[in-house]
């Protein structure tokens, strides 16, 4: 299937999106066992690749590496080690996320890792259809906003995180840290984290089931943000949760969806990082 548009149409395609989530969340759980751990959960997430999404690096314990890679281009996750070993499981086959997490545990198991997945994460036995063409539209989709969310990311000062793709929500995203330090109390317990304004792309979940772009200042000054218009259509957003959305069917066959992106992206950034300073 050649992909024309920058951004294709994702039409009809709940169900080959509800498939790749949730082999996700499969892929998702082995990092979060295996992988060395960063403070901010870095490592349980999925960067993209020329093919795909891909896990990363994981330690062997017996010396090399492995990594887990959804191949979007050959419709099938990967593992693929250091030392030879291969497995390739078919996301075109119906699989169920159970199904798939005992195969791949299994193989794991062959390479002498073992772990407590965290398996409320994936346990589902839902059947799972899969349209090869769908999902090479959402990938083409991935590619591109990766693209843009980087060239944005190198224009920002400080620190900034990677572009990484969240297998519980199945969004990717990055994130810019402004200096201020805010207390938040979960649970009853207080943690400090610094300012912040994500920069993400969602497929669409329950609050907003159509793809959409998100970027979300933290914390969220209404009073003086939702007064500021946003380019292109975006809207300040406070139902589900505070921050902006830019619909994705807008920018569809739009030759300037890239710059649309980049525009609404720098609004966001540009009204809300100054609160975010210490």
């Amino acid at each position: 299937m050649q992909i024309k548009s920058f951004f294709p149409r994702l039409e009809d395609w709940e169900a080959t999106k509800a498939t790749l989530h949730a082999y996700s969340k499969v892929v998702g759980a082995v990092p979060r066992t295996h992988a060395i751990a960063h403070p901010k959960w870095w490592h349980i997430s999925l960067k993209v690749t020329p093919d795909g999404l891909v896990t990363d690096n994981m330690p062997l314990p017996d010396g090399g590496i492995f990594v887990l890679k959804m191949n979007f281009l050959q419709h099938r996750i990967e593992l693929l080690a250091s030392t030879g070993q291969r497995a390739v499981w078919s996301m075109a086959h119906g699989l169920t996320a159970n199904e798939l997490a005992s195969e791949m545990f299994s193989v794991l198991e062959s390479l002498n890792l073992k772990g407590n997945y965290v398996r409320p994460k994936f346990e589902n036995d839902d059947p799972r259809a899969y349209n090869p063409d769908q999902a090479v539209a959402f990938f083409a989709a991935l590619v591109n906003v990766e693209r843009i969310f980087c060239d944005h990311r190198a224009t920002l000062t400080g620190e900034v995180g990677p572009v990484q793709l969240w297998p519980h929500g199945f969004d990717l995203s990055f994130e810019w840290f402004g200096t201020r330090q805010v207390e938040y109390e979960e649970h009853g317990q207080i943690s400090r984290f610094p300012a912040q304004i994500n920069l993400g792309f969602s497929p669409g979940e329950t609050s907003h089931p159509r793809p959409y772009f998100y970027s979300n200042p933290f914390p969220f000054d209404a009073d003086r943000l939702l007064p500021q218009a946003l380019p292109h259509g975006a809207q300040w957003f406070t139902e589900s949760w505070q921050g902006s959305l830019f619909a994705y069917d807008k920018l569809v066959d739009d030759p300037n969806a890239r710059q649309k992106v980049l525009e609404y992206a720098r609004a966001v950034y540009h009204l809300a990082s100054p609160g975010l300073m210490a």
